[in-house]
């Protein structure tokens, strides 16, 4: 395969090129070894949630039955303790099943190139959330501007920046303007990110909202317990010009809150907190309306149910 721009590579060793696969086999399986877990440090500002939820309780099943299959990934670093670059998740479950090691693959990777294979292993899970997403693409796509100032001297600052966001798009599969929109969430403080996690304000608006200083941000976070709803797309647009303009106030904030919003008319609303309780902790957010719309119809029928036979 042609190698990209930009991308750093290591030369095979003349010495490899006479070694034979059963010596090969052999040095790999050197560097994978059964590592104490109070010598393993999670990755600095490990983007990925590590959940004690139905997935983990599955992954701690697994472990128990058949062991770890496959290795965690580490680095040794200068203090001689181990940095995790891949297997959070196992490593908890060793943790709750009380075990004292982890069986571990040792690689000799920069920060920069842990960064990126961290980023890369963990976006294999099967549900990430959009928090995950912003922090991880901004440490990823750092990581990469910095590999290509010290890969390739020849790039201007604007191509480099180019060239890695082009990249990263291409291996994601999201468009260019996606990925600077989940980054630019990672400026929201955490109450409204965890709002964006839940579903509870889509993108564009907390986009939007991630212009705004923190002050003005906790007001809205004030605002949205308040009023039990959170802002529209046209709010917070409205809100970020008041904001440029230096006139965003508490009361401005309040005051573009309590409009009424076209799809809330005739709207029921629900405490979010209520109905979270009732719900099955592995539903998705997606998935939440649907679930809630059955179990109305169900409760509907039980009630004609009963009618019917008081009737009789």
């Amino acid at each position: 395969m042609a190698q990209r721009k930009g991308q750093s590579f290591n030369l095979t060793p003349l010495d490899d090129f006479f070694k034979t696969d059963e010596e090969r086999k052999e040095e790999k399986l050197s560097k994978i070894r059964d590592i104490p877990l109070d010598m393993i440090d999670d990755f600095p500002d490990h983007p990925f949630k590590v959940r004690d939820d139905e997935d983990m309780q599955n992954l701690v099943e697994s472990i128990r039955e058949r062991g770890v299959i496959t290795p965690a990934t580490v680095r040794k670093k200068e203090d001689g303790r181990y940095e995790m670059i891949s297997g959070h998740r196992r490593k908890r479950a060793c943790t709750l099943l009380g075990m004292d090691t982890l069986r571990c693959e040792v690689v000799e990777l920069s920060r920069d190139e842990a960064t990126v294979l961290m980023v890369e292993s963990n976006f294999q899970r099967s549900e990430i959330l959009p928090s995950e997403k912003a922090f991880a693409y901004k440490m990823r796509l750092e990581a990469m501007n910095r590999q290509g100032e010290r890969t390739d001297l020849t790039f201007s600052p604007v191509g480099k920046k180019s060239y890695s966001d082009q990249t990263l798009a291409e291996e994601t599969g999201e468009s260019k303007s996606q990925i600077y929109r989940f980054i630019r969430l990672t400026n929201l403080v955490p109450e409204l990110l965890e709002f964006v996690d839940e579903g509870r304000i889509k993108m564009r608006p907390a986009v939007e909202l991630s212009y705004l200083d923190e002050d003005a941000q906790r007001d809205i976070v004030d605002a949205i317990d308040l009023n039990d709803c959170t802002p529209s797309h046209a709010q917070t647009i409205k809100m970020r010009k008041f904001f440029e303009e230096g006139k965003l106030s508490t009361e401005v904030i309040q005051s573009i809150m309590e409009e009424e919003k076209p799809n809330q008319r005739d709207k029921i609303v629900i405490r979010g907190d209520k109905v979270k309780k009732l719900l099955p902790k592995s539903l998705k957010v997606s998935e939440r309306e649907e679930y809630i719309c059955k179990a109305l119809v169900h409760y509907r029928n039980f009630i004609r149910m009963h009618e019917e036979r008081e009737e009789r």
